[in-house]
């Protein structure tokens, strides 16, 4: 993480107080959390919805804290303590995470998309970590105040930085990508995440082509080019090295001989037909991802080989396709951190052609931030359900009421259950466990569907 003394820091940004005092401070990396401050960390104070972290500058010093933000229009800092005023905190905070990457010797990769961007992550680190000392994005330190944190919290001798890029609304992406400059940027699809507050999948497309911004004059941009709206907007971008990865024999690489095994997926590609690959992540979304993390090796010179040791080794982000063992030899596919209607599809198309003898159960819980058509969307994923492969479907949430309405058309009521209390939920879904089933675990990140995971465990 970030090594400097607060006179470094006053070089690096803007302070609008005396430090001489406490000048020679060494700072290590920042923190914006007082429950998690490590020795020696600055505090940044930011002001949320229903709190000020200034009130809580004292409490970080006292966990180890060696110094804090202090925004200018906050009265009464504090004259006791390590304090640097600073116009603004988070502009601050941004500015210093570009300052210190510009110190770096370290290489960026940009991850942004709809879906699959943790899971790319994932793949990608693994897959340059077979040369080169990388660091990636941890959890979802991935948007304005995540990002410059994940950069503030790189080694010195990080040779590759693979930042994942969020957003909700237009700009952000050109933001994050002009801060990080990346080397490689890739935009792993578009989907309908964010229509409630970008209104349609273009003009998703088109916050999340800005990643492309800060593209280093000679980087690469890897790309879904299987998506028309991602094909469209890049011939703005003439002059832009580029490289397709999909489904389509039309891309640069797209898989062969896709295989869906127990607890992963077995592939070849056209680059290497004789090359066999195994991610230990199932669904054929995920082969596709992969795609673009072969790409990103290729890019910095790693072989056929080290790349597939790296995928075949890759440690997924909790909650992205996890395959657990839950009780009485259940199998509990755990994608619980986030949905939309192109990512919920495309788990139920892998459980319905996933080969079991065993029966199949769906808990299904709400999508969020999909705008005014968000009861149809529910409505859609109730009407894609097929009776022949899912045995129970059980939803959970005001919207899954919609999936559970839709799919008692075709299953019938003994076989479909909508509820609002999760515990409720959970002890139904016990009372039919019998052994040995599959059961995927679905849900936008805000209907916290891992209690029930929790609940299916082997205690």
């Amino acid at each position: 993480m970030m090594k400097r003394t607060i006179k470094q820091i006053s070089k690096m940004i803007r302070i609008e107080n005396d430090i001489t005092s406490f000048e020679d401070t060494l700072i290590n990396g920042a923190c914006i959390d007082t429950r998690v401050i490590e020795e020696g960390n600055l505090y940044v104070p930011l002001k949320g919805r229903f709190s000020d972290g200034h009130l809580f500058v004292e409490t970080a010093i006292q966990n180890g804290a060696a110094a804090a933000f202090w925004q200018m229009d906050v009265p009464n800092p504090p004259e006791d303590l390590p304090i640097l005023i600073v116009e603004d905190v988070l502009t601050a905070l941004q500015e210093l995470a570009k300052a210190y990457l510009n110190e770096l010797d370290v290489k960026v990769v940009g991850i942004t998309g709809s879906n699959g961007k943790t899971t790319t992550k994932d793949m990608v680190a693994s897959v340059l970590s077979q040369k080169y000392k990388v660091q990636k994005t941890i959890g979802n330190f991935n948007g304005k105040q995540g990002l410059p944190l994940t950069v503030l919290s790189l080694n010195e001798d990080t040779e590759i930085a693979v930042l994942e890029m969020g957003m909700s609304a237009k700009g952000e992406i050109e933001f994050l990508t002009k801060l990080a400059r990346p080397d490689v940027t890739i935009i792993t699809n578009i989907g309908e995440a964010h229509l409630q507050d970008l209104g349609s999948r273009g003009a998703i497309a088109d916050a999340k082509m800005e990643i492309v911004q800060g593209l280093s004059p000679d980087g690469l941009f890897i790309y879904m080019g299987d998506e028309p709206l991602l094909k469209e907007r890049i011939q703005a971008y003439p002059n832009i090295r580029r490289k397709t990865f999909g489904a389509s024999n039309e891309n640069d690489i797209y898989p062969m001989n896709v295989k869906q095994e127990e607890f992963g997926s077995a592939y070849s590609t056209n680059i290497a037909p004789e090359l066999s690959l195994f991610i230990p992540v199932l669904g054929e979304y995920n082969v596709l991802n992969s795609l673009a993390a072969i790409m990103t090796g290729l890019e910095f010179g790693l072989s056929l080989n080290e790349i597939k040791e790296g995928l075949s080794s890759m440690q997924l982000t909790a909650m992205r396709m996890e395959m657990l063992s839950g009780m009485k030899g259940v199998k509990i596919l755990n994608d619980a951190y986030n949905a939309s209607p192109t990512s919920m599809k495309a788990a139920l198309n892998l459980v319905m052609d996933l080969e079991q003898t065993k029966s199949k159960i769906v808990v299904l819980g709400d999508m969020l931030e999909l705008g005014k058509d968000e009861i149809e969307f529910h409505r859609e994923i109730g009407r894609f359900l097929q009776p022949s492969k899912i045995q129970y479907v059980y939803t959970y949430g005001e919207l899954g009421y919609y999936i559970a309405e839709e799919a008692t058309k075709q299953f019938g009521s003994e076989r479909v259950f909508s509820y609002l209390d999760k515990q409720k939920l959970t002890n139904a879904l016990l009372s039919v466990i019998r052994g040995n089933e599959l059961i995927l675990v679905k849900a936008s990140r805000g209907m916290k569907l891992e209690d029930v995971v929790d609940s299916l465990m082997e205690k």
